[in-house]
């Protein structure tokens, strides 16, 4: 993307970032969608936008959520965990000498439950007026959490694929997973009626609300395109106009929730079971996995900031602190 060698049409998580908008890498595409502006999720059109200027198509909603078999809870006399506590104790319930009672990836959960860990608090990345938004005790405890899990020995760690995939789960490598809506064609195949799908929980019976991340690929045009035209129409033309290959994706390949609030209501493989289920979770739970002003260096500042309080025990609410400096330095370099 720093040379003219990239693609005219890229793909990228949740939109550009934004320095690659103030860098002028991505090209506005606020007028592709005329009239179906209103059809799209708003969540995803205020993620992918900045000063109300759109940087990406919206292609699909993808979340993610906890998995759990539903026979190995009712065999242990577990109910479906609704705080963290009670999934600690789940998890400590299931695991035996052949299966462990959670996985959240093999680092522990430290590139996943970031953002989980925040809202299960009543918190989020950064406040509603765009200051850092979990410099509070309830970060510092719901980060703690994430340590204890860690250090349970109920965690599966060193698993063959990691979180995105199913196959810990569906192997019987272990009796809950967090992982993605897109893994559940795969995992209906293997336990037809045997699992069912809760969001991230919330910190405890008073503090936060169950959670789950929510994000879209958004399709994007390069700003060093020598076909910058051809590329918007190009883009217009898959992800605003071909409404049938936009709801054949959503539901072929993995299951995905449509961008389009018209399409998602045709999304038939999405109305029943653990699938409708998860579709509830994201218009009652959903949060955006990161704010548009939340830049790669705060990402990493925190990222690094979980790993040493999930694997190394630090501090969490010095490491807090130290992430506050770095966001607080970034906030004040976008909106100078």
């Amino acid at each position: 993307m720093l040379t003219d060698q990239g693609p005219d049409v890229f793909e990228y998580v949740n939109g550009p970032t934004i320095d690659m908008i103030k860098a002028g890498q991505a090209v506005e595409l606020t007028d592709l969608l005329g009239d179906t502006k209103d059809d799209f999720t708003p969540s995803l059109i205020a993620r992918m936008s900045y000063q109300d200027k759109l940087y990406a198509i919206p292609q699909v909603t993808d979340m993610q959520l906890l998995v759990y078999r539903k026979s190995l809870l009712s065999a242990a006399g577990i109910q479906p965990p609704q705080t963290v506590d009670e999934l600690l104790a789940a998890a400590k319930a299931l695991t035996t000498d052949k299966m462990k009672g959670l996985f959240v990836g093999n680092d522990g959960g430290v590139g996943v439950l970031g953002g989980p860990a925040l809202w299960s608090a009543g918190l989020d990345y950064l406040t509603d007026d765009n200051q850092f938004g979990f410099d509070d005790p309830a970060a510092a405890e719901s980060l703690h959490k994430l340590r204890e899990l860690f250090t349970s020995k109920t965690l599966l760690l060193g698993a063959p694929t990691d979180w995105s995939d199913p196959s810990a789960f569906t192997q019987g490598l272990t009796a809950m997973q967090f992982t993605g809506l897109w893994t559940l064609p795969v995992i209906e195949k293997a336990f037809p009626d045997d699992y069912g799908v809760l969001p991230w929980p919330k910190l405890n019976a008073t503090t936060g609300k169950p959670s789950v991340p929510v994000g879209a690929y958004g399709s994007c045009v390069n700003a060093k395109s020598k076909n910058v035209d051809a590329a918007k129409k190009f883009v217009q033309w898959l992800w605003v106009g071909q409404t049938d290959k936009q709801l054949d994706f959503a539901q072929s390949y993995g299951f995905h929730i449509p961008a389009r609030k018209s399409l998602a209501a045709k999304a038939e493989k999405l109305k029943s079971g653990p699938a409708a289920d998860a579709v509830k979770f994201v218009n009652e739970n959903g949060h955006a996995q990161t704010p548009i002003l939340w830049s790669p260096k705060s990402s990493s500042a925190y990222s690094d900031a979980l790993n040493r309080i999930i694997r190394n025990g630090s501090d969490p609410a010095t490491e807090i602190k130290a992430v506050k400096s770095v966001v607080d330095a970034e906030l004040k370099r976008i909106s100078g």
